[in-house]
């Protein structure tokens, strides 16, 4: 289980964070389920419950609350090492970047090219900083392995605030319960699939959640 947090980051920073975490590390049997983690604290949560082993899955990723009560500034995203590619939705209200990580040696992807780099991790920048008691969400297309299935994918997570910063990092060792963690990763179940790609369900989506206040 990871402890510690991620470095000192500065609440204006969004310089990328690194934590060398194998893709054993990053995924674990079972589900974690989304839990509070305290009342003046944020917790940065998955909405969906589970996706399906190769596939192209919509993950959305939410919060509510600023950190100790201090406005939101960044959000930002890792993406489990066994995760070949990484689309980032656009969100009007934040900028939106990636930290590309070289792969050596190369992966196949699914139409039979060669990948050479893979999305590390996604930074949401607010243009506005999101006042703590208002909510809003971003939406990744990840690309979910063939053999994930019957693991869960983590993708720690670090809140920064104008004031302070969270880091939503722990992952659950095994037997242990979520709820014992201060500051859990989100993360998300991986089922088998039905042998459709996803990229035709994909392609129909014309709307992402909607982002309300409070």
């Amino acid at each position: 289980m990871l402890t510690s947090r991620l470095g000192r980051i500065r609440p204006s920073s969004v310089r990328p964070f690194s934590i060398r975490l194998g893709a054993t590390a990053l995924t674990a049997t079972g589900l974690i389920v989304l839990a509070t983690a305290g009342v003046a604290s944020a917790h940065v949560g998955i909405v969906e419950d589970e996706v399906e082993a190769g596939t192209t899955a919509m993950i959305t990723f939410q919060f509510s609350h600023g950190c100790e009560g201090s406005p939101t500034t960044a959000i930002r995203i890792q993406m489990p090492e066994n995760i070949p590619t990484v689309a980032p939705t656009i969100n009007a209200n934040w900028d939106v970047s990636k930290t590309m990580e070289a792969l050596d040696p190369p992966i196949e992807g699914g139409h039979g090219e060669q990948i050479t780099e893979r999305v590390a991790e996604v930074v949401y920048t607010a243009k506005t900083p999101v006042a703590d008691g208002y909510r809003d969400v971003f939406v990744l297309s990840v690309a979910i392995p063939e053999d994930a299935a019957g693991t869960t994918l983590f993708f720690p997570t670090i809140q920064i605030c104008e004031t302070g910063e969270t880091a939503w990092i722990e992952i659950p060792a095994e037997g242990q319960d979520h709820d014992d963690l201060e500051s859990p990763a989100p993360g998300v179940a991986v089922v088998e699939g039905d042998g459709d790609d996803g990229h035709a369900e994909e392609a129909g989506e014309d709307t992402v959640p909607e982002t309300t206040g409070a």
